[in-house]
């Protein structure tokens, strides 16, 4: 079954008919590498992972605040502009864990984490990880009708925020006896049951995702599903203990979590944690701090080269872009601008990372790669991309029928595939994604899915029908664009701005208007979103 390939120096079996399947994941391991010694979950867990690192190098660094954040109740740490070591975090991860149990919280309790970019922020997730809790990331932006659906649906039994108007909300949903506090954690220290004793099938964290049908699910990650998923990425991006990453991604998204933060914890490397997305700060660590990474979405892209800073990307050995598309005259301007190519990749909620460009050989423009260790593709008879993989999850939260959906058996009698619901091609031995079948729209890195919008903009007086869609924007990727059939006068942009702002997030708003007299549908009365514009 395995041939020898000398073209790259590793030992595997190169696919051949992408009609079929995709397996050329060879091509993204170091040189003398072989296929028979990838065992992605080898070392079991994450939180396995980090303790032996934090454990065998204590002196480590392993973050640093740019600016001040929330402190951790009791625990002392540096100060901003200091480095965390490994043992400073392991002490205050271990402390945090023994505090959330001894409140009461036990294993497989489901915890909702809506915080910005912090230490403090991180000690409270890897602490619930490590306590055997189930953490829920939620957007720091979420309405409370959001957030409210988020807490019916997990039923969760304590929350950490850092606002305390979202606090009052998610405590007055979960209700007594439940547990809503800061990331600063304010509760005394515990002795309480034996941390460290998760096992690779249980669930590490529930992330919530939509789709056509409105409101959103939430797909269930087992700790051996990120275990997975990031160890590929350290295989394929050569990701090592002397590598410093740049981080101005949320920490409650996929990408700033599941890449950024866990990708760093697991190779033994170090993160300079910002507390959003600014060129200059970006441009300033990139130079000062002895950065070699860089991952944003292509919104930060575009306002690098925008604002003329991307330059102080060049010092960098790798910058990745994800969450949306990356533009071709947005590829070859980061190009132009720094002197080297972003790395783009495809991944997705419930999947983690499927494919990359190589980190060795050529990143092609409108080029999302080939897979990534262990990660199988195909394609179905309509295009659509179907993925199996250890980074795979099992199915959403308490959805049976949307996992009926969402997987297929396979012949082979192997794990089952997922319908990603995007829509792909093969561009000679690359995968170039041509659109979604299940209408996402991809702004600014976030998901916006159109029921969830039409279902709130449907509700305003001046609607009598309405059909989201998503714009081409070179700055967004997409914008959100509400298509309004008006019952009577029109609302205005600013309108629907100040009816959406307590339904849903800033991100979800339209930014175009446009008035119509009637949306197109198909004969059986469906609107049909892409001939609108």
């Amino acid at each position: 079954m395995l041939d020898a390939d000398s073209s790259t120096g590793v030992t595997g079996r190169r696919a051949q008919d992408w009609e079929a399947e995709l397996q050329n994941f060879l091509d993204h391991l170091a040189p003398g590498t072989r296929a028979d010694e990838i065992d992605l979950s080898r070392r079991w867990t994450l939180v396995h992972a980090w303790t032996h690192r934090w454990s065998s190098e204590p002196s480590e660094p392993v973050w640093m605040e740019v600016d001040a954040g929330p402190g951790i109740s009791g625990i002392e740490g540096p100060a901003p502009g200091h480095w965390w070591s490994a043992g400073a975090f392991e002490e205050a991860t271990r402390r945090a864990a023994n505090r959330l149990l001894g409140a009461g919280l036990v294993a497989g309790d489901r915890v909702i984490w809506s915080v910005s970019s912090s230490v403090a922020a991180l000690v409270v997730h890897v602490a619930a990880l490590r306590a055997g809790l189930v953490v829920v990331p939620v957007n720091t932006s979420s309405t409370e009708r959001e957030l409210a659906h988020v807490v019916r649906d997990v039923l969760p039994a304590a929350a950490i925020v850092d606002r305390k108007d979202r606090a009052a909300w998610i405590a007055g949903a979960i209700g007594a006896p439940g547990l809503v506090i800061g990331p600063e954690l304010d509760l005394p220290d515990a002795d309480g049951p034996p941390i460290d004793t998760v096992d690779p099938d249980d669930p590490a964290l529930i992330c919530f995702t939509s789709g056509t049908t409105g409101l959103p699910k939430g797909a269930v990650l087992r700790h051996r599903h990120l275990l997975a998923g990031v160890e590929s990425l350290r295989l394929a991006w050569r990701w090592t203990e002397g590598d410093r990453l740049v981080h101005a991604l949320p920490v409650f998204h996929a990408h700033g979590l599941c890449v950024g933060i866990y990708g760093t914890l697991t190779a033994g490397a170090s993160a300079l944690l910002l507390p959003g997305f600014d060129e200059q700060a970006v441009a300033d660590a990139a130079s000062d701090c002895g950065a070699s990474l860089f991952f944003g979405v292509p919104t930060m892209y575009h306002r690098l080269v925008a604002s003329g800073l991307a330059g102080s990307l060049g010092r960098l050995r790798l910058c990745v872009s994800g969450s949306s598309p990356l533009s071709v005259a947005l590829f070859d301007a980061c190009h132009a601008a720094f002197g080297g190519s972003v790395l783009e990749r495809y991944g997705m909620t419930e999947t983690l990372m499927n494919t990359s460009n190589p980190y060795d050989g050529e990143r092609r423009a409108g080029s999302v790669g080939f897979p990534l260790p262990e990660v199988e593709l195909r394609f179905s008879t309509d295009g659509e991309i179907l993925v199996r993989g250890p980074n795979v999850f099992d199915g959403y939260w308490h959805r049976p029928h949307a996992n009926e959906e969402a997987f297929e058996p396979a012949a082979d009698g192997g794990d089952p595939w997922f319908h990603t619901g995007d829509l792909g091609v093969d561009d000679d031995g690359m995968l170039v994604i041509r659109g979604r079948s299940k209408e996402l729209i991809l702004s600014g890195g976030f998901n916006v899915y159109p029921a969830e919008v039409e279902d709130v903009i449907g509700r305003h007086p001046g609607v009598a029908e309405v059909a989201v869609t998503g714009t081409p924007s070179d700055e967004w990727g997409e914008v959100v664009t509400a298509w309004i059939v008006p019952d009577g006068k029109a609302p205005t942009p600013e309108d629907l701005a100040e009816f959406c702002g307590p339904l849903l997030a800033r991100y979800k708003h339209p930014r175009r208007v446009r008035t119509v007299e009637v949306l197109p549908r198909n004969a059986l009365g469906k609107v049909v979103r892409n001939r609108l514009g």
